[in-house]
């Protein structure tokens, strides 16, 4: 009998993608040799964390700290427990001033409030990390973040889009999970805000919930969101139009699993939900080689 629920339970975890089943991968853009394997969910949760923080201009190097503190408080799990009254990403406590339970369990309000008190940290850029995620938690286990910095620092490099095809998830979508291109334009602007579907020009104060239909607009074609990734835009003080296209990029292979995504290209490769090695591969008729200088559009397709 015992042996009968690990097996149903390893099951589940296999079909919806749950926490354990790392399902997720990203590895060193330089030679490949580093590697991190995590779940679906954290790769949501850490696709977040990152959005937000290059959404405020803020550099790498604060996504790398936010998201080490966050490996270390809830492994990167949006958990509704902890010590005392603490909850979320960052383990925030009502009754210390960090906001509502309601408030700390959005990722995007939790990972915005912990970039909040990052930057009032004189020199943090500088600091250790250890020492700059301490004097935003005053953890009882000050050392406890810096056994998380290297695997930190892959996924900040692929997440905000420095490292380009280094992300990848098998995309194994669980059951009653949001899918289309409706579904992948509201994650979107969750995260990132409702800018990221603006084309390069377009009026601010346009409602994000009646985007222009066309590819310049972030519109759809069948089951395909198009983002435009023009000259000078995206967020972040060290964004290019290819940075800013890879961190899109990733961001979508990091939600595969939540928004049932099937297919993402940019730059001339491509990522497709299902394959066992779960590769960029050379899109069709194309190539890698030099789809950098013409990046173009980020195609995020959903599953039928």
């Amino acid at each position: 009998m015992v042996l009968l629920a690990v097996a149903g339970y390893l099951a589940v975890q296999y079909v919806t993608g749950g926490a354990g089943a790392p399902g997720c991968r990203v590895v060193s853009g330089e030679d490949g040799r580093e590697t991190y394997e995590f779940s679906p969910e954290q790769a949501v949760n850490a696709a977040a964390i990152t959005a937000v923080g290059t959404a405020r201009d803020l550099p790498e190097r604060a996504v790398t700290i936010a998201l080490a503190t966050a490996l270390q408080e809830s492994s990167l799990r949006n958990i509704d427990h902890g010590d005392r009254d603490s909850l979320g990403l960052f383990q925030q406590r009502p009754s210390q001033g960090w906001g509502t339970p309601e408030e700390i369990m959005d990722p995007a309000y939790s990972a915005g409030l912990f970039y909040d008190h990052l930057v009032k940290v004189p020199g943090y850029t500088r600091l250790p990390l250890t020492v700059a995620a301490q004097r935003v938690q005053r953890s009882g286990f000050p050392q406890a973040y810096a056994k998380h910095e290297p695997d930190a620092t892959l996924l900040a490099a692929a997440l905000t889009g420095r490292s380009a095809a280094t992300l990848t998830c098998e995309g194994r979508p669980g059951a009653n999970r949001a899918k289309g291109p409706d579904a992948v334009r509201a994650a979107l602007v969750r995260d990132f805000g409702r800018d990221v579907l603006q084309p390069a020009g377009a009026e601010a104060d346009a409602p994000a919930a009646q985007p222009a239909p066309s590819a310049s607009a972030g519109g759809t074609d069948g089951r395909t969101v198009t983002l435009p990734v023009a000259s000078g835009t995206g967020p972040g003080a060290e964004a290019s139009p290819e940075r800013r296209g890879w961190q899109l990029a990733h961001w979508a292979v990091a939600n595969a699993s939540s928004l049932r995504i099937q297919r993402v290209s940019y730059a001339g490769r491509e990522w497709t939900a299902g394959h066992t090695d779960s590769m960029w591969r050379p899109t069709a008729g194309g190539g890698a080689q030099g789809a950098e200088r013409a990046a173009g559009a980020v195609r995020i397709t959903s599953a039928p």
